[in-house]
C-alpha cells in the first residue's frame, strides 16, 4: 500500500488512480505471500472499499496474477502453507452443527480481540512518554514470550504444524514440557495461547511497535480449530483436525477483519481447491454475524471511525466524512451587542449583506440570533428604536455546532429543520455560521473529485 501510494503521489495521479494503485500493490503482496490471488482481490475489494468495476478489476487481476507468478519463479508454489498438507481434506454432513458452533466461537473470540485491542491501546495512551511505552511494552511481551514461546513471530510454522495435527509447539522450550501428555494441560495451553496472543498483539501496537492483525488472526483461528478438534477427539468423536484448523482460520479472518469473503476465499486458495467451500461459508458468515451483533467496526476501521475519518462503500457517508466544517465557516455575518437596542440593530442592518445577526456579549459568547424576517414589521417604526431591546428580539437556535463536529450531524439538522444557516461555536464562543449552500457546493466538488476518471 505504501509503495502504491508513493508511486501515485510521484506521478500526481488523480484520486481514483491513487486508490487503485494502493489496491493493486496490496493485492499483489497478499497474492504472493499466501499463494492466494483470488483471496487477494476479494480482500482489497472488501476491506479497502474499492468499487467493483471493469476499470478496477482488470488491474487487480493483472497485479495479483503477476505477483503470484513472480513468487512461483523464486520460491515455487510452496510459499507459507505447504500444499501437500491439504491433499486429504474431507468432512461429513454430520459435522455441520459443529461448523455452526465453531462460527459462533470464532465470532466471540473476534469480539474479545477487538475489545482487548481497544482496551490495551487506551492503557498505553495514558503513558506520557514513548520511551516508557516501549519499556512497558517490552517487559509485557517478554513475560508473554517466556511462558508461551510459540507467540513469537508471525506463527506460520505453528499453523502448518496445527494443520498436520502436531501441537508440540505448545510445549517446546517452555516450563510446561513435563505436562506434554496431559490432555487437560494441552487444553489449558491452547486456551492460554489464544487469549495471550491477542494481548501480545495489542501490546505490540500500543507500545509503538509495528505489527499486523492478519497473521495473528490466522494463528488464533488455527489454534481455536485445533483445540476444537482435540476436545472432540478426547470424547472419541472423530473429526478432521486439518478441516477445523482451516475453518477456524477462516472464521477469525471473517470476524476480526469483518471480511467474511476474504476468510472464505483465502482458505479456499491456500488449500488449492474448493472442497471446504460450504463449511467455510457457514463458519465465516456466522462468525461475521456474531461479531456484528457486538461491534460495528473492525480492528482496522475503529480508529478511523473514532476520528470520524472512515470511508465506506456508502458514497454519501464517505463524502460527508471528508467535508470539514472548519473550511466552510462563513464569518461575514455582522454581530450585534446583547446590550443594544432596536435602533442600533437597524444601523447594523444598513451595512450588512446577510439577513441573520448573531447576538454576542463582550466575551464573544453567543446569546441568540435575530433574523431579518423577525423584525420586518417593526424595523421602520422609529418610535420603537430606543424602547425595544435586542434581548427581546433574539432567540437561541435549536441547533449549533463546533468546528470539530461531524458534517453528518449538520446534514441531519438541515433535514430536520429546513434551516439554511447554523451557528458555529468553539468553547462557547461565536466563530461564524455554516450554510446549506456552502455544504452543497463543497459536496458537489468532492463528489466530482471522486468520480473523475
Amino acid at each position: 500500500a505504501a509503495y502504491g501510494s508513493n508511486i501515485a503521489r510521484f506521478f500526481r495521479l488523480k484520486y481514483k488512480h491513487v486508490i487503485l494503485l494502493i489496491a493493486c500493490a496490496s493485492a499483489g503482496v497478499m497474492a504472493a505471500i499466501f499463494n492466494a490471488p483470488v483471496a487477494a482481490i476479494v480482500f482489497v475489494l472488501e476491506v479497502l472499499v474499492l468499487n467493483l468495476s471493469m476499470a478496477s478489476i482488470v488491474p487487480l487481476l493483472l497485479s495479483a496474477s503477476s505477483a503470484t507468478l513472480m513468487s512461483y519463479f523464486f520460491v515455487e508454489q510452496d510459499v507459507i502453507f505447504y500444499s501437500e498438507i491439504f491433499q486429504k481434506i474431507d468432512y461429513k454432513l454430520i459435522d455441520v452443527p459443529s461448523f455452526i458452533l465453531l462460527g459462533v466461537i470464532t465470532g466471540f473470540v473476534s469480539v474479545y480481540f477487538k475489545r482487548m485491542y481497544v482496551y490495551i491501546e487506551g492503557l498505553f495512551e495514558k503513558i506520557a512518554t514513548k520511551r516508557m511505552r516501549l519499556l512497558v511494552g517490552g517487559v509485557a511481551l517478554g513475560v508473554c514470550l517466556f511462558f508461551f514461546p510459540s507467540l513469537y513471530g508471525e506463527g506460520y510454522s505453528e499453523i502448518n504444524m496445527s494443520v498436520r495435527g502436531d501441537y508440540s509447539y505448545l510445549f517446546d522450550n517452555t516450563v510446561f514440557t513435563i505436562l506434554r501428555d496431559n490432555i487437560f494441560a494441552v487444553i489449558f495451553l491452547f486456551i492460554a495461547v489464544i487469549l495471550v496472543k491477542v494481548i501480545a498483539t495489542s501490546v505490540t501496537f500500543g507500545s509503538g511497535g509495528v505489527g499486523g492483525v492478519f497473521a495473528p488472526s490466522l494463528f488464533i483461528g488455527a489454534n481455536i480449530g485445533f483445540l476444537y478438534a482435540v476436545i472432540f477427539q478426547y470424547f472419541d468423536i472423530y473429526v478432521s483436525t486439518s478441516v477445523f484448523v482451516l475453518l477456524g482460520m477462516g472464521g477469525m479472518i471473517a470476524g476480526v477483519l469483518h471480511a467474511p469473503l476474504t476468510g472464505i476465499f483465502l482458505i479456499a486458495d491456500i488449500t488449492t481447491g474448493y472442497s471446504l467451500f460450504v463449511p467455510l461459508m457457514l463458519v465465516s458468515a456466522i462468525s461475521f454475524l456474531t461479531v456484528r451483533m457486538f461491534e460495528s467496526h473492525s480492528v482496522y476501521t475503529y480508529l478511523l471511525a473514532r476520528r470520524k475519518q472512515l470511508l465506506s462503500h456508502n458514497k454519501d457517508k464517505s463524502v460527508l466524512t471528508l467535508l470539514n466544517i472548519n473550511k466552510l465557516i462563513e464569518t461575514d455575518f455582522m454581530p450585534i451587542s446583547i446590550n443594544a437596542n432596536l435602533g442600533e440593530l437597524i444601523e447594523v442592518i444598513k451595512v450588512s449583506k446577510r439577513n441573520i445577526f448573531p447576538v454576542l456579549d463582550d466575551e464573544q459568547r453567543l446569546h441568540g440570533i435575530i433574523k431579518l424576517d423577525d423584525i420586518r414589521q417593526i424595523m421602520f417604526d422609529e418610535t420603537q428604536y430606543k424602547k425595544i431591546d435586542v434581548r427581546t428580539l433574539m432567540h437561541m437556535p435549536q441547533y449549533y455546532f463546533s468546528p470539530d463536529d461531524h458534517m453528518g450531524d449538520v446534514v441531519k439538522a438541515i433535514q430536520k429543520t429546513k434551516h439554511y444557516n447554523f451557528p458555529i461555536l468553539k468553547n462557547g464562543r461565536y466563530v461564524g455560521f455554516i450554510s446549506r449552500a456552502s455544504i452543497f457546493s463543497e459536496y458537489r466538488k468532492i463528489t466530482a473529485y471522486f468520480s473523475e476518471d
